[in-house]
């Protein structure tokens, strides 16, 4: 009889597990991380499905990767500018005290030595970046004031990784290791300045030429490449991969190919980080938890209380308001996954026991269960006396129009657009047309606009008009179409064809739609009359009523069809002639009037 593959199988429970807890605990109300804890604690330490957690783990990390690539690329480097007070200041705060005062309650509780403590301390003060955002993002509060600020903290953790395993080299070692220090230092910051140079210089010439060939996979193994490469580097440096993600995606924060590169990463990241969190649970060890129950169901409290307490107390301190400093408390209170890689380590170096780092471990994931509970509550019981208005971190998304299109049609809308003060989101297929167009000025993002993930990333959600500008009826009405299906509530302008692809865009109830060549022809016909001799005022008057009866003609159309008019053809024939006679012959009725240009 033949056997499947070990892995496969093991693929199949991780999604089985994804896809039947994550519908049920988020209709609980509890969210789909809590959910993805449950499914992998069931598989794992419950029905011993998977035996091997830790390689698990070690993949899924990736997610995290993906998803700090993502947030660097909604991040300007000048906008990172002005978090520099909330990573720096906030975060080496929060850091640095609550470090000190969970080293103090490791010592007391006889966890280990003293320098064992300081580990255990300032790992535990670490959060975890992979929890706290997929909260964020499931709460829609990403770009809050608080959400911000969060952030801001998790960054800093994740940059405070480095010095935290120099300290334990320095610990371990019993010695002062001064030039080793400033060597790992020199390393690191020749990486990241290799990257920020690569970023700047090399990234956005390399996806011009991709886009030209029009392979779609190519562009999608271009960005997993970034990613990849990026994160590898920073890894080889002593830094974490999701910090060379995260600064890969701000050097791409002002790329014209940010929206496609967001929606090519976004199905990887949303399945590994759900992975990250099966793998969580998977790696929860039920029996050191129940070997030192009393100890855990004492300890892991007592330090996620002293972790709210110290982010709360620095909040308020660096302005937050009380709701907002209690919302990051609760969010805020958990290890993080780079505690795993530090105790790891302080093992390797002698600092800790095995027992000991699994026993922190053990605590660690627990505490991340328990966060999605906690920031629950917070939210039930906290009550905000107004709904806090999002904040634009970042160009493109958010812009009152998302132009999908940008031919020369697009671009004379868009300058009127311009002109009036309002933003605009412009993304077009087109990497030639991207290049020429940023010559004049215009700031336009690589992207197909048939691709729901593609509009969703430039901001469809957040835009008050959508204008479909796009050259083919047939892709034309391929967006139209999507975002009907998709995003029924939005307000279409669509550049229309002729007289039956406007028949039928009115037929899917787009707010307005305009024939590419009405209004110019009608100006045309105008300049030609007073090229005659007509008057100005008087061309004008005809110009404008003929526009009055096509749009007539085009009602009756719309209401009784395309061949509405056509019995007149029974009693008289019908010669090709304008919609007006000239001057000083009686008036068509609109619905003998172009019988044939109807599309036109």
């Amino acid at each position: 009889m033949a056997t499947t593959d070990p892995m496969l199988n093991e693929t199949l429970l991780l999604l089985g597990g994804a896809v039947l807890a994550a519908p049920i605990f988020k209709k609980l109300g509890l969210g789909t991380v809590l959910g993805y804890l449950a499914a992998g604690i069931v598989i794992g330490p419950i029905l011993r499905l998977i035996n091997d957690p830790q390689e698990v783990l070690h993949v899924s990390e990736l997610g995290v990767v993906f998803l700090l690539f993502i947030i660097g690329l909604e991040l300007k480097p000048s906008r990172l500018w002005q978090m520099r007070g909330d990573i720096f200041v906030l975060g080496t705060a929060q850091v640095v005290l609550s470090g000190f005062a969970l080293t103090g309650l490791a010592w007391l509780a006889g966890l280990s030595s003293w320098q064992g403590s300081i580990i255990a301390g300032f790992g535990l003060a670490l959060s975890s970046t992979a929890f706290a955002l997929q909260i964020l993002a499931d709460n829609g509060e990403a770009n809050t004031a608080y959400g911000r600020r969060s952030f801001s903290v998790l960054l800093f953790q994740d940059l405070a990784i480095v010095p935290l395993l120099a300290l334990v080299t320095l610990l371990g070692s019993g010695e002062t290791e001064t030039s080793s220090f400033f060597r790992d230092f020199a390393v690191a910051a020749a990486a990241v300045a290799l990257l920020v140079l690569a970023g700047r210089y090399l990234l956005t010439p390399m996806f011009q030429v991709i886009a030209r060939t029009g392979a779609r996979e190519v562009m999608l193994a271009a960005a997993l490449l970034v990613v990849l490469g990026s994160a590898i580097i920073m890894q080889l440096a002593g830094l974490s991969m999701a910090m060379g993600a995260f600064l890969a995606g701000v050097m791409l924060a002002e790329s014209s190919y940010r929206h496609e590169l967001e929606a090519d990463i976004e199905p990887f990241r949303g399945l590994l980080l759900a992975m990250f969190f099966i793998a969580v649970g998977l790696s929860l060890e039920l029996g050191a938890i129940l070997d030192n129950l009393l100890l855990i169901l004492l300890g892991v409290p007592a330090f996620m209380i002293v972790k709210a307490l110290v982010l709360y107390g620095l909040s308020r301190l660096w302005g937050s308001t009380h709701e907002d400093a209690a919302s990051i408390a609760a969010l805020l209170p958990q290890g993080g996954e780079f505690g795993f890689v530090l105790f790891t380590t302080a093992v390797a170096a002698g600092l800790l026991t095995p027992a000991t780092s699994s026993l922190l471990i053990a605590s660690v994931t627990l505490s991340m269960a328990l966060t999605p509970l906690g920031a629950a509550l917070t939210r039930r019981f906290l009550v905000r006396e107004e709904r806090e208005e999002l904040a634009e971190d970042f160009d493109g998304a958010g812009a009152d129009v998302l132009m999908v299109g940008f031919s020369r049609f697009g671009q004379i809308a868009a300058q009127i657009l311009l002109a009036g003060g309002s933003d605009v989101t412009v993304i077009d297929d087109s990497a030639d047309r991207i290049r020429q167009a940023s010559t004049f000025g215009f700031r336009i993002y690589f992207g197909d606009g048939t691709r729901r993930e593609v509009l969703v990333a430039a901001g469809i959600e957040r835009a008050k008009i959508v204008a479909v500008c796009t050259q083919k009826p047939e892709i034309t009405d391929r967006v139209v179409n999507m975002i009907r299906t998709e995003f029924p509530d939005v307000r279409l302008f669509v550049r229309s064809y002729d007289r039956i692809h406007s028949l039928s865009l009115r037929a899917r109830e787009v707010e307005y739609e305009l024939r590419e060549t009405l209004e110019s022809g009608l100006l045309f016909g105008r300049k030609m009359l007073e090229g005659l001799g007509t008057a100005e005022s008087q061309a004008s008057e005809i110009g404008d009523d003929i526009r009055r009866r096509d749009e007539e003609r085009l009602q009756i159309q719309a209401a009784e069809g395309i061949s509405a008019g056509q019995h007149m053809l029974h009693t008289r024939p019908v010669r090709p002639e304008p919609l007006m006679k000239p001057k000083r012959a009686p008036v068509l009725d609109p619905r003998d009037a172009a019988e044939q240009a109807d599309t036109l």
